[in-house]
């Protein structure tokens, strides 16, 4: 019986796959993981919960550390701690002995990744974590290897066969590992009460800090705006207002007490010119108008005023203050390709 051929050899032998071959494999890796991820749903306890609870009630910071992929994926943990309302920070183990270690506080707590718990960069930092931290909470395959003994609480996700078709490269294990740090890190967001407007002040740009503004900052300012009396007829309405400089399909009216009462736009006039009704043209714009307009308050978050844009199919939308008075007008146009543009910096011309 001849010996068993050293893996390299193997695979410099391995036969070239077929396209069908290729795409097998890059679901069954795909499958592999989902289902790692489906039996520590059902296997996951009240650990999750007590290390949520830790990061909560932790008075420091959320010191988070892991060497290779486990340290990479320590680091996208510690990104979603930051955005979520814990404050966290990455220690490299490497970086830890020769200084970084001043970085921890007996106010915060360590959490460790390293799914063998055997990691030596790891373990020979456990003394001095031990001693200097409020505690060290860990994410390993069980509690039995040296980090698993060393932890204060424990995530444990077990020993599990890697998604590699080699089964060397981590992946289902750092799969995992990202996972519950989620699960982990997101409970403690809502324990601490997290709200949309707390998470706008941690994402303040791109597309989704844009949503998360205030609909005052994108909305065009009532002197912007094209404001009527809805007592004015439709011909007093459009030959003495003035058209500002950023055209707007709508006119907004108000009522004797400044309140909005209406909604006049280019729809409708031409409604009026279609149908040949001229007479309305000198009858009072409260007889033509729609009174039933969809409006926002002012301190509404942008992304709920574009879904009310989309949503209802309109292009215009009032923003009120608390009394109901026009403060400005959002127009779809504005908003339309909101993930490439920014807001003006300066102030727009007047008409």
């Amino acid at each position: 019986m001849s010996p068993a051929r050293p893996l390299l050899d193997q695979a410099a032998s391995t036969p070239p796959l077929t396209p069908l071959e290729r795409l097998r494999l890059a679901r069954d890796v795909m499958r592999s993981e989902a289902a790692a991820i489906e039996q520590i749903i059902d296997a996951v306890g009240p650990q999750i919960v007590v290390a949520a609870e830790r990061i909560v009630e932790c008075s420091g910071s959320i010191v988070v550390t892991g060497i290779g992929k486990a340290g990479l994926v320590a680091q996208k943990i510690v990104a979603t701690l930051a955005s979520t309302g814990s404050t966290a920070h990455f220690l490299h183990p490497s970086e830890a002995i020769h200084g970084d270690l001043g970085r921890v506080t007996s106010r915060d707590l360590v959490w460790v990744f390293s799914h063998s718990g055997q990691s030596e960069e790891v373990v020979r930092l456990l003394p001095a974590l031990r001693r200097q931290s409020a505690g060290i909470l860990a994410t390993t395959a069980d509690a039995e290897n040296p980090l698993g003994k060393w932890a204060d609480w424990r995530i444990e996700i077990g020993h599990v066969e890697e998604a590699c078709p080699l089964g060397l490269a981590p992946t289902t294990s750092t799969t995992l590992m990202l996972s519950t740090g989620d699960a982990v890190a997101l409970l403690a967001s809502r324990i601490r009460g997290f709200t949309a407007h707390d998470f706008a002040r941690f994402h303040p740009g791109g597309s989704l800090g844009r949503k998360l503004s205030k609909v005052d900052r994108w909305m065009r300012p009532r002197p912007q705006c094209r404001v009527a009396s809805a007592a004015a007829s439709v011909r007093e309405v459009f030959s003495t207002t003035t058209c500002p400089a950023r055209r707007s399909g709508a006119v907004m009216l108000v009522d004797d007490e400044g309140r909005l009462a209406g909604l006049f736009t280019d729809s409708d006039l031409v409604r009026l010119l279609e149908l040949r009704r001229d007479e309305a043209l000198d009858g009072p714009i409260a007889a033509v108008m729609t009174r039933d307009v969809q409006t926002v308050l002012s301190g509404s978050l942008l992304g709920d005023a574009i879904s009310i844009l989309a949503g209802r199919r309109i292009s215009e939308l009032p923003v009120l203050d608390a009394g109901g008075r026009p403060i400005g007008l959002l127009d779809i146009t504005d908003v339309v390709s909101m993930s490439e543009v920014d807001p003006p910096t300066v102030p727009l011309r007047k008409a």
